[in-house]
């Protein structure tokens, strides 16, 4: 059985997706986008603005699902230019630490949704 996740913290779904879905004890995450959860907008800045946004976006739905930042077994990471992979990864390690940190894909795409700099998912479990 799944259960859908939806939290006002994060943005609202801009598509025919949920949030997240939590499935036994495991929470899939849909990729998120540097949207600011109250205006829609981007958050204002480079990389590393989008990337906190996305991250702080991600967090948000996790806490709603009882999981966690620490819970995160594996994330999926888009960038719009591997030329920023440095600074996302400054962001990245902010949320995450380096001492087992998920395990990660982190992928150039020729185009994110609405142009975003960045776009993160994540696999976690359930805290109990």
């Amino acid at each position: 059985m799944k259960t859908q996740i939806h939290t006002d913290s994060a943005p609202a779904a801009i598509g025919p997706y949920s949030q997240a879905l939590i499935f036994q004890d495991i929470i899939f995450t849909s990729g998120q986008l540097p949207l600011d959860p109250a205006t829609m907008t981007f958050a204002d800045g480079d990389i590393k603005a989008q990337a906190r946004q996305s991250l702080t976006n991600l967090k948000a739905i996790l806490e709603q699902s009882g999981a966690s930042m620490d819970s995160v077994l594996k994330t999926t990471c888009f960038l719009s230019d591997m030329e920023n992979f440095a600074a996302f990864n400054e962001v990245y390690t902010e949320f995450f630490g380096t001492e087992m940190a998920p395990a990660r894909s982190c992928i150039e795409a020729a185009r994110l949704p609405k142009d975003a700099l960045v776009e993160v998912e994540a696999i976690a479990f359930i805290n109990k």
